[in-house]
């Protein structure tokens, strides 16, 4: 698959989705409700986000409890910027068993909507990692600036979808 044509799909198919669900946590009443809504990985709809579909509801309550008791260092990112959030939220979530970098990324980018603070990094996890490592890149996250220019007409949050969803079109895009 041809770079345009990766970019093509994205911009048609997933990018609708991807803002819808950052528009819904942007139009959060309060930075709580969104923190409540983020940690528990539920849409507009009521229904869990696919990629936190096999968490524990235990697990994500837990998360959601740890959240709101330090709503207010949360808040104090938004001062900062999105990694200082990313960072807090790992933090304070690392020592719940079953939660993983996914879950960190995916509920530091829905409350840092509400926020008004976006990635200007990609970050890598499992998936991602995959669609880096076939444009012969590594880390934790990358610059922008590292990335082909086919994919630097992209935000950073929209590479990374990129980076996951076609991790396997990747090393044919690159021929």
């Amino acid at each position: 698959m041809k770079p345009e044509t990766i970019i093509r799909i994205y911009k048609a198919k997933f990018r609708p989705d991807a803002k819808e669900e950052l528009d819904w946590f942007k139009q959060q009443p309060t930075l709580s409700a969104a923190i409540c809504l983020a940690a528990l990985a539920v849409n507009s709809k009521c229904k869990r986000y696919s990629h936190q579909k096999r968490l524990s509801k235990k697990a994500l309550e837990q998360a959601r409890d740890i959240l709101l008791k330090n709503e207010t260092e949360i808040e104090k990112c938004e001062k900062e910027n999105f990694d200082k959030l990313f960072n807090k939220l790992k933090q304070l979530l690392k020592p719940i068993k079953g939660l993983g970098e996914l879950y960190f990324y995916d509920t530091a980018l829905r409350i840092g909507a509400r926020m008004c603070l976006f990635p200007e990094l990609v970050y890598l996890h499992a998936g991602t990692r995959v669609g880096a490592r076939a444009l012969g890149l590594n880390g934790d996250a990358i610059k922008v600036c590292q990335l082909p220019d086919w994919l630097r007409q992209l935000e950073p949050h929209e590479i990374e979808d990129v980076l996951c969803i076609f991790k396997d079109k990747l090393p044919m895009a690159l021929e």
